[in-house]
């Protein structure tokens, strides 16, 4: 019996200070997001550790603990002015079909798979705007894989969202990526890196490729009844999709979790 307790300690011990394998985040009702490494409810409060040591939070507080995800970035998109040549007829044509700029379709195209029209995710989204099984079904997709009808469909759920939102690109993007869920409970863009990093990075490849546009062509008037998002010239979109990576009308689950599908 001494003898197996001899042996026990050092492992004992060797497992407590080994580094955690998997972090975890505790996400408060005032949406700051917290990395632990280990938690524990005592009473009415969580006892977390941290990197620099423990803190306690009242539980009442706590509205979520999720694994940490690990998000493997995609490779740096090229840098087009717009969608590439062998998708440009496809994406004008749903840009036109759906009221949307045909930049920011490239552009979430660009983030979501860039331009692989055979990318999957690991949560199973599909093709080059990263559709989720579920989503492509109840927008009427027969072959998910098929970029016609996959960016027919992405564009669609898009202007959807932007509907939803009241154009709020932001918000928009955010459903696209993590779910529309997801931003109902923060009622703001949710607190998850990868879905910040997302919208930012849309964004960016947006007002970059509009800018490049706009000095590569001559001011002309919007048609009438075009919709234009604040501060960009071009077309918003009205019907919306389910998020990221994208998930199912306006009840896509903002997937966070991440590209929405939970992208």
């Amino acid at each position: 019996m001494r003898l197996m307790r001899a042996l026990c300690a050092p492992l004992l011990l060797m497992l407590l200070a080994a580094p955690a394998l998997r972090a975890e985040y505790v996400v408060l009702r005032s949406g700051l997001r917290l990395q632990v490494t280990g938690y524990q409810l005592v009473g009415d409060k969580y006892v977390l550790q941290m990197a620099g040591g423990r803190v306690e939070v009242a539980a009442a507080e706590v509205v979520a603990i999720e694994p940490e995800e690990v998000f493997t970035p995609l490779p740096p998109a090229p840098a087009p002015t717009g969608p590439l040549p062998f998708y440009r007829d496809l994406v004008e044509a749903a840009a036109k079909k759906y009221n949307m700029d045909a930049d920011l379709i490239s552009s979430v195209i660009a983030q979501e798979s860039n331009f692989d029209p055979k990318a999957v995710s690991r949560k199973n989204a599909h093709g080059l705007m990263q559709l989720l099984p579920e989503t492509a079904t109840k927008l009427g997709v027969k072959n998910i894989d098929d970029p016609a009808e996959n960016i027919d469909a992405g564009t669609h759920y898009l202007h959807d969202l932007l509907q939803k939102y009241n154009n709020d690109l932001g918000l928009a993007l955010a459903a696209y990526n993590a779910g529309p869920d997801k931003v109902q409970l923060y009622g703001n863009v949710p607190p998850y890196r990868e879905t910040i990093s997302y919208v930012r990075r849309v964004k960016k490849g947006y007002e970059k490729n509009k800018s490049n546009n706009s000095a590569n062509k001559p001011t002309a008037t919007p048609a009438p009844g075009t919709t234009t998002l604040p501060g960009k010239t071009g077309t918003a979109g009205s019907a919306a999709q389910p998020g990221t990576a994208a998930q199912p009308g306006a009840t896509p689950a903002p997937s966070p979790p991440p590209s929405g599908q939970p992208q």
